[in-house]
This record gives structure tokens, C-alpha cells and sequence, in this order.
């Protein structure tokens, strides 16, 4: 008797439930144009490993746009591994300044107009795969610096991460 009542009160409790409805409403119209596809691009690395510059990378950008791959989709530029120069004495990480003499905005401010995105690359650990300085203990600073740039994407790796559990 104690489980008929039990399913009773159950049955009685979804029916209430399901005859209410469900009167929430989502405006999914702000999530329309959001990741439509995986971010696709072009990643320096497999071809070029250490060997980037900015030179390279506007010849990039403007190759994306020329060959249709733009048109298709194609919107990432993204410098990997072997871009970075020194810290400053804030801690702030700075490009290369052979490679890169007209600095990273100037260099995302290029690809931004040819209506691209710029991806950069930094690490975990103490330094890159590519013995580079890597972000651990200035996370905070290297962000910054990355927006004040207008980098819109970051591949962040695991190399000499001693210590640290991810």
C-alpha cells in the first residue's frame, strides 16, 4: 500500500509538473554567428618551427586573402614558438626585435586589416618548447601585454612545467 501511495503521489506530482509547461525562453539569437565552424587558420610551426618573422607573416596574411582561403573560412594567423625577445624590468614580455622590429601591434594591426585574426604562442612553464621565456609567474603581465597587442587567439603549451600540476 506504502508504494502504490508513493506512485501516486509521483504520478501526480509529474502530471502538475507537465501541465504547467515550460515557460523559459532562450534568446539564442546572441550565439548565432559563434563558432560556426573550429577556429581555422594557419599555425607557423610545422613549416617555419624557429624560423618566423614579421615579414613572414604579412606575406602570410596577404596569401590567405589572395588565394581564396579567407573567402572560405580561413582566419587564424597564428605566430607559434620563438617570437619573444626579453622581459622588461615589470616582467612584460616583448618580441623579438630582429624579427619583429615593428613590434606585435603593428604587426596584428596588418593582419586585422586584411579582416584576419592573429593568434600568438606562449607556455606554461619557465621557457617554450624553443627555449624562449614562458609565461609561468607573469600569466597576469604576459595577458595584458597580449591585449594591449589586439592578439585575438593563444595556443599555450606544457614544456618545462617542473613542478606545476595540471
Amino acid at each position: 500500500m506504502k508504494k502504490i501511495k508513493l506512485l501516486m503521489a509521483a504520478l501526480c506530482f509529474a502530471a502538475s509538473a507537465y501541465s504547467q509547461g515550460n515557460n523559459y525562453t532562450q534568446d539564442y539569437t546572441k550565439y548565432q554567428n559563434l563558432a560556426l565552424t573550429p577556429p581555422m587558420g594557419w599555425n607557423s610551426w610545422n613549416k617555419f618551427a624557429c624560423n618566423v618573422d614579421e615579414n613572414l607573416i604579412k606575406q602570410v596574411a596577404d596569401a590567405m586573402v589572395s588565394s581564396g582561403m579567407k573567402a572560405a573560412g580561413y582566419e587564424y594567423i597564428n605566430i607559434d614558438d620563438c617570437w619573444h625577445g626579453d622581459r622588461d624590468k615589470q616582467g612584460f614580455i616583448h618580441p623579438d626585435p630582429k624579427r619583429f622590429p615593428s613590434g606585435m601591434k603593428a604587426l596584428a594591426d596588418y593582419v586585422h586589416s586584411k579582416g584576419l585574426k592573429i593568434g600568438i604562442y606562449s607556455d606554461a612553464g619557465s621557457q617554450t618548447c624553443g627555449g624562449r621565456p614562458g609565461s609561468r609567474g607573469y600569466e597576469f603581465q604576459d595577458a595584458q601585454m597580449y591585449a594591449s597587442w589586439g592578439i585575438d587567439y593563444l595556443k599555450y603549451d606544457w614544456c618545462n612545467t617542473e613542478g606545476l600540476h595540471g
